[in-house]
């Protein structure tokens, strides 16, 4: 069969796996922004340059700090998530309870503001980030060699992806989260400080973006415009699967990111607007998106 197609079985699982690593940064990008939106109506389009932001941070911490790989999965995130949080505080908190056409403006602006700046400092060309000696090397699945650390990006892409979404969906905390966006004032009738809350819902959606920063390190290396190239792509994610569904954006990101890599094999040509098509489509047929609720 893979005769008659043209292409190698080998040929056909690479591009499988380039898939699957797309889809982990997609599912992880979309997902910080349906959390963003889902909870506190805000359209974040600042959210590319905060994933180049986590990169940045990454590479920071292991060139002046001396911090590993293993230390900037941690503290990358907190990081950028504080910038975040401070974002929040000092410029999107004014915009609260306006159409979020201005958050996306706002946001909009503060994304060529921050890629500016590092592209400014730090040039056009890529800075080279070392995957860590734990995850260097391949092994051997039979039909195909698969690279140690693709296979962890996935893997521990997945996990992060699911464990946010049982957090949100089926924890005590999520139900809080969710009752602060459509009643705050019961919500502060509990004793809970809303404001504060919607400020680390914002820093950890950020945080998520930063988290694929510094996976996506080692292998697209470290670039001003590494954001600016995805965004594109991550916010056509958000719409099919449904604007602020959790769900939706990380099985959306998953099986778009395969259904590039086979557009790669079988039709290369399409393979850059294959994910625009199909948001074209399910906008047609269903305008709240995949897993959107419908008014």
């Amino acid at each position: 069969m893979f005769a008659l197609l043209g292409i190698s079985p080998q040929q056909l699982f690479q591009q499988l796996l380039v898939g699957l690593i797309n889809g982990s940064f997609y599912a992880l990008l979309s997902l910080g922004l349906s959390v963003i939106f889902g909870m506190l109506n805000i359209v974040n389009f600042a959210h590319g340059a905060l994933y180049m932001m986590g990169a940045f941070a990454a590479y920071f911490l292991l060139n002046l700090l001396g911090l590993n790989y293993w230390f900037a999965l941690v503290l990358a995130p907190l990081i950028v998530g504080a910038f975040g949080a401070l974002l929040e505080r000092v410029l999107l908190r004014r915009l609260a309870g306006l159409d979020p056409l201005y958050s996306l403006l706002l946001t909009f602006g503060l994304a060529l503001v921050i890629q500016g700046l590092f592209q400014n400092f730090f040039g056009s060309s890529g800075l080279p980030y070392a995957m860590p000696s734990q995850l260097t090397g391949a092994t051997n699945l039979g039909f195909m060699f698969l690279p140690i650390y693709r296979g962890w990006v996935v893997v521990f892409s997945a996990v992060v992806c699911f464990s946010t979404w049982f957090l949100i969906e089926k924890t005590r905390l999520g139900a809080y989260l969710r009752a602060a966006t459509e009643n705050p004032t019961l919500v502060r009738a509990f004793g809970i400080n809303v404001p504060r809350m919607i400020t680390l819902t914002y820093a950890f959606g950020i945080g998520l973006a930063a988290l694929a920063g510094v996976l996506a390190a080692p292998i697209y290396q470290v670039r001003p415009a590494m954001g600016a190239d995805i965004i594109s792509v991550v916010f056509a994610v958000v719409v099919i699967g449904g604007m602020g569904s959790i769900l939706g954006s990380i099985v959306t990101g998953f099986a778009l990111g395969i259904i590039e890599g086979l557009t790669k094999v079988f039709y290369p040509e399409a393979s850059n607007t294959v994910v625009f098509v199909i948001m074209a489509f399910v906008l047609l047929i269903r305008p709240a998106g995949l897993f959107g609720r419908t008014a």
